[in-house]
């Protein structure tokens, strides 16, 4: 390494010391692709002279193969680590780089630019205090410049440096300058954004990045280093809030310990402080703070510690330790902004998993209220949000949560949604508050239970889940079961796809997002039956998994009977009773299963029936010889 102090040659230990005193700054760099980011930080890292010999010796070679820029160091090099980043000169992964100067310590985040990686800018941005916003001097604001500042401003950035870059290639002209500068700040003011410093700058040449530039003598603010190093941060907010403590672990080594792990995200916690325990409600007082070393006097916001309390409480993980006289909020309906970061499109009524700090629970968007127009901010109608859309969505959990708003706590009130079955990250969202209906909706305690009305009929409630392609023989096999069950005495229900859209469902289209709404009222109303103590029995084709993942997860284990109606498509075709297929080939029917939208078939289903092997009454005969063997009847 070039230079870091004479103290590390002189006296370590001092060294060191300083340093460990040191604040630290978090910031990222984003803007729209090609705006020079990953130069710009390489060139940071450069000039204070944060590389080894062999750094710069590999930089040296890698800017022979992939550089840009000749025979000169490309600094990009530096920071773009993957081989498709290299080769296709963007950056597609956050990169984090540790660097420090004798007065402040930093971790910056080099986040992409491309439209298609928004999603990696807003991992980068969760933990940023500042942001510095690129802009290509020849290009100006662009849509992206706009999505990544509306990002910033939600995610809670309020600290933004408007770098515009490049200012080479328009011979660092002042007019130029002014020109992007007034256009950026006129925009940020409608999002909130008014802590803007805007530097000219050359991150290839190096201008205004650690020392000023001769080229710009009609500049007189702060080089860009200067001001990372002078810029003030609040490292003691969240030490003023009321203590946070979402519970990560349960730790019980020995029956004579029982402590409550986990990062302390706000506030400040002593041994005697009287805590709550969120979503239960149930009190206690803190008797020790264990961590590292012993205990502890106190412990303040972004310290791990452990917890353990006066009274035996169940604490488990996802559970928040609050202060007593300030808790959290308990809610399972919200109002949130929504981010949407899958290249499959947010579908209402869908069930995903929200994790909430250290909570992971089932939750439902429904509908947007609108989505956000990057450009001009006007709110926009909206059924369901498209990857890097932004919308404000009322959401569902399935049980209650603690929370704060975002604005309050960035910790307990910031989600992900991840996907039931691929367990991807599909969208991140700030919570707004708790809707009014989530106080005002309570369940209402009744004596006749399930257990109860089923007594009476002599079988098991259960749910027989007929699914597969149109003309697959769903119903008519659905039909003969219930007529053999009725033959043996057992109530039941057929809710058959074609009857329901007459009625309950008859305001839905084919979209996806009406084929999930289809499914999810169906599922509740089967739940609703289930709970009367009958077997029902669906017929639909109900095409996609998760929809048919949420209507097992309503049931109790053993009340879910899948039944694949498995019939090759051809077949399906050929049979056509109703001529479905005949439209959807002429292209009269759009969104048909099978043609221009797909099935997803049972992975493990409770029985499989082939309907080239079988004719519908021994297909029926199958399905109730598997009622026996699962013991739903006699």
């Amino acid at each position: 390494m070039a230079h870091v102090s004479d103290l590390i040659a002189s006296d370590i230990e001092e060294y060191l010391t300083q340093h460990e005193r040191k604040s630290l700054l978090r910031f990222i760099t984003c803007g729209s692709v090609d705006d020079g980011k990953s130069t710009l930080i390489g060139r940071l890292l450069y000039e204070s002279k944060m590389l080894f010999e062999d750094q710069l010796a590999a930089a040296e070679a890698d800017s022979k193969k992939w550089g840009t820029q000749g025979g000169d160091i490309d600094f990009a090099l530096l920071v773009d680590g993957l081989a498709a980043e290299r080769e296709q000169g963007i950056t597609i992964d956050v990169a984090y780089r540790f660097f420090s100067t004798d007065r402040r310590k930093f971790i910056v985040a080099d986040t992409p630019g491309h439209e298609q990686y928004t999603r990696n800018m807003i991992t980068g941005a969760s933990t940023a205090d500042v942001a510095v916003i690129l802009v290509d001097a020849r290009k100006g604001v662009l849509t992206q410049t706009r999505r990544h500042s509306f990002l910033v401003s939600l995610i809670g950035i309020r600290k933004v440096v408007l770098a515009i870059n490049k200012m080479d290639l328009v011979d660092f002209s002042q007019d130029v300058f002014g020109r992007i500068d007034a256009d950026y700040r006129a925009f940020a003011a409608q999002i909130g954004l008014t802590d803007i410093t805007s530097i000219p700058l050359s991150g290839l040449k190096g201008d205004n990045i650690v020392e000023p530039s001769a080229r710009t003598a009609w500049y007189h603010g702060p080089t860009l280093m200067a001001f990372l190093e002078s810029c003030e941060i609040d490292e003691t907010r969240l030490q003023h809030g009321p203590l946070r403590l979402p519970v990560q672990w349960v730790n019980r080594p020995n029956l004579d310990f029982r402590g409550f792990c986990g990062l302390i995200a706000s506030g400040t916690v002593r041994p005697g402080d009287r805590v709550r325990v969120q979503p239960s409600g149930r009190e206690s007082r803190v008797a020790r703070i264990v961590a590292y070393g012993g205990d502890w006097p106190q412990a303040v916001a972004g310290q791990s510690v452990t917890l353990t309390l006066e009274d035996e409480i169940d604490i488990s993980r996802g559970d928040i330790i609050s202060a007593a006289e300030a808790p959290a909020e308990v809610a399972d309906q919200f109002e949130c902004t929504l981010v949407w970061m899958a290249d499959e499109p947010m579908l209402p009524g869908r069930q995903y998993l929200l994790k909430l700090a250290t909570r992971t629970v089932t939750a439902t968007v429904t509908e947007p209220k609108y989505k956000v127009n990057v450009n001009t901010l006007e709110h926009l109608a909206a059924k369901t949000l498209e990857l890097n859309e932004i919308g404000v969505c009322n959401i569902a959990l399935d049980r209650p949560v603690a929370f704060d708003a975002y604005e309050v706590n960035r910790d307990t009130g910031g989600f992900i949604l991840i996907d039931r079955l691929t367990s991807n990250t599909v969208g991140a969202g700030m919570l707004h508050f708790a809707l009014r209906r989530a106080h005002n909706i309570h369940l209402q305690h009744v004596d006749i239970d399930k257990a109860a009305r089923a007594s009476l009929m002599g079988h098991k409630p259960a749910v027989l889940w007929f699914t597969g392609l149109s003309g697959a023989g769903k119903s008519t096999i659905a039909n003969l079961v219930e007529k053999k069950l009725y033959a043996l005495g057992h109530h039941s229900y057929l809710l058959d796809g074609d009857n329901v859209r007459h009625g309950l469902n008859k305001d839905l289209g084919f979209t996806d997002a009406d084929r999930v709404e289809n499914i999810r009222r169906v599922a509740e109303v089967a739940k609703l039956m289930v709970d009367a103590g009958l077997i029902v029995l669906t017929a639909f084709i109900s095409p996609f998994r998760s929809e048919r993942a949420l209507a097992r997860g309503l049931l109790e284990e053993g009340e879910f009977i899948e039944v694949h109606v498995d019939t090759p498509l051809d077949v399906a075709e050929g049979r056509d009773v109703k001529g479905l297929y005949k439209k959807a080939r002429r292209g009269e029917l759009k969104n048909f299963t099978g043609i221009d939208s797909p099935y997803e078939a049972p992975e493990n289903p409770e029985l499989r029936v082939n309907t080239v092997e079988c004719d519908a009454q021994q297909a029926a005969d199958r399905v109730i010889e598997r009622l026996r063997e699962l013991g739903r009847i006699a």
